[in-house]
C-alpha cells in the first residue's frame, strides 16, 4: 500500500469553519496525476471524479451544449459517446460503468415523470456501484454511510408527513429494512450507529441550510476519524478531496442564508447530540 508523505505533508490545512475552498482543486488534480500510483489513481478516477461525472452526465442529457460544470475523469466528447452508444443499445460496459449507460438509455422515458430527480437518482446508482465495485475498505464505507444518511433523513421527514416511508428508501441491506419495518422513533438503529442521534438532531432543525451544513459537519468528522490511524495513506487523499468538494460546494451557495457560523455546528456535533424527549429510547 503506497504512502505519500510528500503529498499530504505539502497540503494546506483546510478546515470546516473556512466558508471557502483554501486550495485549489486544479492544482490538486494536477499533484495526483503526478503523485499517485496507477492503481491509487485508478481508484481516485472510478470512485471519487466518477461522481462528478454523474452530475455532468444530467447537465449534459438536459443540455449537450451547456458547459460542464465538473472537473471529472469524461470529456464532453466522451458523454457524447456514452449518451449515443446507450441510445443505440450498446451499453459499452468495457469503456464505461453499465449504470451510466443504463441512466441514460431511460432518460428519455423518466425524464418528464412527476417525481422524478435525476441529480438524486444518478447518486444513488454511484453509490450502489461504489458499495459494490470498490475493493478499498474505507472509500466503500464512507459511500455506504452517505446512502445510510440519505435513507434516514429521507425516513425520518416521510414518517413527519405521513407518508409511506417504503416508497422513499433507496436500495436493500440492513438499515433499510430497518427503515421499512421498524416503528420505534429510532428505527431500531441508535445501537448499531453511532451518528444516528447527531441525525436525529439535524432532521430536527428547521433551517435548511444549517440542516445542510450539520450533515456536512457529521461527514467531515467521520473522515477525521477513519483516517486518523492512516495519515499518508490513499485514504487521507481520498479524504481531503471529499472536504475540499465540500468546502467548494458551500464557496457556491449564498452564505448570507445562514448565520450560524460553522464553528458552532461541528462543536455541537462534537458534543453529546441534544436529542428531542420523543426520540430518547
Amino acid at each position: 500500500m503506497a504512502n505519500y508523505y510528500c503529498l499530504i505533508a505539502g497540503l494546506p490545512e483546510i478546515d470546516f469553519s473556512d466558508s471557502h475552498p483554501g486550495y485549489s482543486m486544479d492544482e490538486l488534480v494536477e499533484q495526483l496525476h503526478e503523485s499517485l500510483t496507477p492503481w491509487d489513481a485508478r481508484l481516485m478516477a472510478n470512485f471519487f471524479f466518477l461522481q462528478r461525472d454523474c452530475k455532468n452526465l444530467v447537465g449534459y442529457l438536459k443540455d449537450p451544449e451547456a458547459e460542464l460544470m465538473y472537473q471529472g475523469a469524461y470529456t464532453k466528447e466522451q458523454y457524447h459517446d456514452l449518451v449515443k452508444s446507450a441510445e443505440e443499445m450498446n451499453f459499452n460496459v468495457h469503456r464505461y460503468p453499465s449504470f451510466l449507460s443504463i441512466f441514460a438509455r431511460e432518460w428519455a422515458f423518466n425524464k418528464d415523470k412527476k417525481g422524478y430527480f435525476p441529480e438524486d437518482e444518478i447518486l444513488y446508482l454511484f453509490y450502489k456501484y461504489a458499495i459494490d465495485n470498490c475493493s478499498n475498505k474505507f472509500v466503500r464505507e464512507w459511500y455506504q454511510m452517505n446512502m445510510d444518511i440519505n435513507n434516514i433523513l429521507t425516513a425520518i421527514l416521510a414518517r413527519k408527513y405521513g407518508w409511506n416511508i417504503a416508497d422513499y428508501i433507496k436500495g436493500e441491506g440492513e438499515v433499510q429494512e430497518k427503515l421499512r419495518e421498524e416503528n420505534t422513533p429510532d428505527f431500531g438503529l441508535s445501537r448499531e450507529m453511532d451518528y444516528m442521534k447527531e441525525l436525529i438532531q439535524i432532521a430536527d432543525q428547521d433551517d435548511p441550510v444549517k440542516k445542510e451544513k450539520m450533515i456536512d459537519a457529521l461527514k467531515w468528522l467521520w473522515l477525521d476519524d477513519n483516517t486518523f490511524f492512516e495519515p499518508f495513506g490513499i485514504e487521507s487523499v481520498f479524504a481531503y478531496m471529499c472536504k475540499l468538494e465540500m468546502q467548494y460546494r458551500w464557496a457556491n451557495l449564498d452564505v448570507e442564508k445562514g448565520k450560524e457560523s460553522f464553528e458552532q455546528i461541528i462543536e455541537n456535533l462534537r458534543g453529546e447530540a441534544r436529542v428531542p424527549d420523543a426520540y430518547k429510547v
